[in-house]
């Protein structure tokens, strides 16, 4: 699986005469709006993506986890906006490392669009290179794609429960919230239960690039992943768990997510909680 594509390649891409489709996807916890950061600059045709309505379904039941899934109808007409047609690349990116640009990367990839990258570095790696950028909002013609879901493993509660004791159940959130001794945003501070800490910033070196694929590949495997041995991951929410799935994919473990994350367990009456830890 080609998971990144590098600033110069990307360049050489949109020259050619198959241009990919390009996603912006600015989100964050502390800035949940990207649009206006999307307006004063982005990627030139690149199209915003709104993930608290568009890689998510807005409307759900805290039970379901703060960003459960979209369901494919949905997903459908997303993919239509942005332009996208059958058997087209596409690239996304961020201006967090792409640990927000994963969830679009992963939604596509399972909705089966077979050529999904990440920019690897983001936004910055693009100005690092000294490419152009666009402003306003980007106006696509719409495109004819449709989302077949079904093409990454996904695990529900009850598979993350299970998971620890036939695999490796990976938590992406950072090891203070790991270890319950901060929760900002869910009811409930900890783990679940046999869990390993995997925060997603140890993806990424300096400059917001993922780390070469032999270094990813230790690290995990200082966690326990092995191939053959099932692993899952989640975070708060689904979001940067995605990120933790293109770091396995880059090192080369097929990882389930699991979309309803803490935000779903610590919603959810009677499942079991760890704090302390890593």
């Amino acid at each position: 699986m080609d998971v990144i594509i590098t600033a110069e390649a990307l360049a050489g891409a949109l020259g050619g005469p198959t241009p990919p489709v390009l996603l912006d996807v600015r989100w964050s916890l502390a800035e949940p709006d990207g649009r206006p950061a999307y307006r004063a600059g982005h990627l030139p045709g690149a199209v915003f993506v709104e993930l608290e309505t568009e890689l998510a379904r807005p409307e759900h039941e805290p039970a379901e986890g703060r960003h459960p899934l979209p369901d494919e109808a949905a997903f459908t007409e997303s993919m239509r906006r942005w332009g996208i047609r059958t058997g087209d690349a596409v690239v996304v990116y961020d201006d967090l490392g792409n640990q927000s640009a994963a969830r679009a990367w992963w939604l596509l990839r399972h909705a089966g669009v077979a050529d999904a990258r990440l920019l690897d570095g983001g936004l910055a790696a693009w100005r690092a290179a000294g490419l152009p950028l666009e402003t306003g909002d980007a106006v696509p013609t719409p495109g004819d794609a449709t989302a077949r879901y079904g093409h990454l493993p996904v695990v529900d509660i009850d598979g993350a429960e299970r998971m620890p004791r036939s695999g490796v159940l990976l938590d992406a959130r950072a090891a203070a919230r790991y270890r319950g001794e901060v929760e900002p945003v869910d009811p409930i501070a900890g783990h679940v239960p046999g869990a390993a800490s995997a925060p997603t910033a140890g993806n990424l070196d300096a400059d917001g690039r993922f780390l070469p694929a032999d270094a990813l590949r230790a690290r995990y495997e200082a966690l326990g992943v092995v191939a053959g041995r099932p692993v899952a991951a989640y975070c708060g929410s689904g979001v940067t768990a995605a990120h933790a799935v293109a770091a396995l994919a880059i090192a080369g473990f097929d990882a389930a997510l699991y979309p309803g994350s803490w935000s779903q367990w610590a919603n959810t009456p009677g499942r079991p909680v760890e704090t302390g830890g890593a």
